[in-house]
C-alpha cells in the first residue's frame, strides 16, 4: 500500500531508475517537462510550486485542453454556446482565453444548474454546467494541478485519478474479503459535493501550491454563481457536479481522511464519495466507524444516520460501486438492474416503428457495456436479464402479427431463443460462459 507522500500510480521501485516519461506517461509532456517530472519526484524547493500559471494559460496547455473537452462532448453552458459552435470559433476563442489568462483578466461565467434522475430512486441529482469556454479552462487547470496531488494521494482512494478505475477498487474489495475482512462500514456521506467547505479546501491546495494567480482561479470557480431558474446564487459552500475541475478538488479535499484511516492501520477503499471500510471483527469495525466519523467531522462534512451502517459481508451483505457483496459472491445490486431495464425500454416498445434489426443493433451497445462492468457476477445474475430482453423483442413482434400484450406462451416456439441469436442478439448469458472459458 502507497503511504502518504507516495503516488499510488508510481511504485516505490520504479522512482528509483529507469525513464522517468514512463513513470509519468498519462501527464501532459507539453505541460510537464522532465525538469518538472525530476523535481515532482525528488520534491521542490520550500514544498510548494511557484509559476504555474503560464503553464496554464499556454497556447499547447489550451489546444490539448480544448481537445479533452470536445472528446467528452455535452452540453452548452448559460450562454448557449454548444461544442459545435466554438469549434468554429476555437482558435480565436483560445488566443482570448491565453490573453486573458496570462493577463489577470479570465472570469468565469456561472454555471448552469439542471437537476438529472438518481438511478433507482426518484431523487435527483444537482449537475452544474459550465460553459464550453470555463471547460477548456479547468481542463487546463487539471493538467497542471493533477500531477502535483497525485504524488501525494494514497492507494486506498480510486475514484477519477489517472490509471485508476471503478474496477481496480472492486478488484481491491474482492481480495480484502478473501483475506477475511469481511466485517464492512458501508459509509455514505450526506451531500459530499454540496458541503465542501471551501475555507478548508484552499488551506489544502495552498499546502502544495503557492502561485496566487493559480489559487485566484480555483477560487474563482469554486465562488462561480449558479444560474437557476433565472435566478442568480452565489455558493458559499460546494463545488458543483459537472465541472471539469470539481473531482480532483474533491480528492483533495477527502484526502486528509484517506490519512487518518491509512496511518491508522485500517483497510479502506474509496471511490470519489463511496467509502467502504474493511475489518475483521464488528469491534473492529465499530472503532473505524468512530475514527471515521471524527475525521469527516474535522472536514465539517458528516456521515449520512441511516445510510450509515455496519455489515456482515458473510450475511446481510452490503453494496458498493453498482454490486451487492454477499457471501463470497457479488452480483449487481436492484439499482444497477433497473438502471439497465430503463435503458433498454425506451428502444423496445411495442409500437417503436423500427425494424427488429434496427433495435437489436441500438440495444446490443447497452448490453454489451452492462455486461462489461457486470461480468464477474455470479452466474444466476444473467439468464433472467436476457429472458426479460427476449420478452421485450417478443412483444413487438407479437403485436406486429397483431397479438396483444406481451410476449409469452406459444412466442417462445414461434421466435425461440435462437431465432434472435441468428439475429445478432447479444446473450449475456453466453458472453459469461465464454468469459469464463477464457479464464
Amino acid at each position: 500500500m502507497a503511504g502518504e507522500g507516495t503516488p499510488s500510480s508510481v511504485p516505490e521501485a520504479a522512482r528509483q531508475g529507469g525513464d522517468i516519461r514512463e513513470r509519468w506517461a498519462w501527464v501532459e509532456p507539453s505541460v510537464w517537462t522532465e525538469r518538472m517530472l525530476e523535481a515532482l519526484e525528488s520534491g521542490v524547493k520550500g514544498g510548494k510550486w511557484f509559476s504555474l500559471i503560464d503553464k496554464v494559460g499556454a497556447k499547447k496547455t489550451l489546444e490539448v485542453a480544448w481537445q479533452q473537452v470536445r472528446r467528452n462532448r455535452g452540453a452548452g453552458g448559460i450562454d448557449g454556446v454548444s461544442i459545435e459552435r466554438f469549434a468554429a470559433s476555437a482558435e480565436r476563442i483560445l488566443a482570448e482565453l491565453e490573453s486573458e489568462i496570462k493577463g489577470g483578466r479570465y472570469r468565469p461565467a456561472p454555471v448552469r444548474r439542471c437537476f438529472i434522475p438518481k438511478p433507482g430512486t426518484k431523487e435527483k441529482r444537482s449537475l452544474g454546467i459550465p460553459t464550453v469556454r470555463d471547460r477548456v479552462v479547468q481542463a487546463a487547470l487539471r493538467a497542471v494541478l493533477e500531477p502535483i496531488f497525485e504524488r501525494k494521494f494514497v492507494a486506498t482512494s480510486y475514484g477519477f485519478r489517472p490509471r485508476r478505475s471503478s474496477k481496480d477498487a472492486l478488484r481491491r474489495v474482492v481480495e480484502l474479503l478473501k483475506q477475511g475482512y469481511v466485517w464492512v462500514v458501508d459509509a455514505d456521506i450526506a451531500s459530499y459535493f454540496d458541503t465542501i467547505d471551501h475555507g478548508l479546501l484552499m488551506e489544502d491546495v495552498r499546502e502544495d501550491v503557492a502561485d496566487g494567480r493559480v489559487l485566484g482561479l480555483i477560487e474563482a470557480f469554486l465562488k462561480d454563481g449558479v444560474m437557476e431558474d433565472g435566478e442568480l446564487r452565489e455558493p458559499e459552500s460546494g463545488t458543483p457536479q459537472g465541472g471539469v475541475i470539481s473531482p480532483l478538488l474533491a480528492n483533495i479535499y477527502l484526502h486528509p481522511v484517506d490519512v487518518v484511516l491509512h496511518q491508522a492501520g485500517y483497510e479502506s477503499v474509496r471511490y470519489a464519495d463511496d467509502i467502504v471500510v474493511l475489518c475483521r471483527s464488528r469491534e473492529e469495525a465499530e472503532r473505524a466507524l468512530d475514527l471515521l466519523r471524527a475525521a469527516m467531522a474535522a472536514r465539517t462534512l458528516m456521515l449520512h444516520p441511516t445510510k450509515t451502517r455496519i455489515a456482515n459481508a458473510q450475511n446481510e451483505g452490503f453494496d458498493f460501486l453498482g454490486y451487492h457483496f454477499q457471501g463470497g459472491r457479488r452480483w449487481p445490486r436492484k439499482k444497477s438492474v433497473k438502471k439497465l431495464r430503463d435503458a433498454i425500454r425506451p428502444h423496445t416498445r411495442r409500437a417503436n416503428g423500427h425494424s427488429l434489426a434496427t433495435t437489436i443493433a441500438r440495444i446490443n451497445p447497452i448490453l454489451r457495456g452492462w455486461f462489461e462492468y457486470f461480468k464477474h457476477s455470479h452466474r444466476t445474475t444473467f439468464p433472467g436479464i436476457d429472458s426479460w430482453v427476449r420478452m421485450r423483442l417478443r412483444s413487438i413482434l407479437r403485436k406486429r402479427a397483431h397479438g396483444r400484450g406481451r410476449g409469452r406462451g406459444s412466442d417462445h416456439q414461434r421466435w425461440p431463443n435462437a431465432f434472435f441469436t441468428a439475429r445478432g442478439l447479444f446473450t449475456m448469458t453466453e458472453a459469461h460462459t465464454a468469459a469464463l472459458q477464457s479464464r
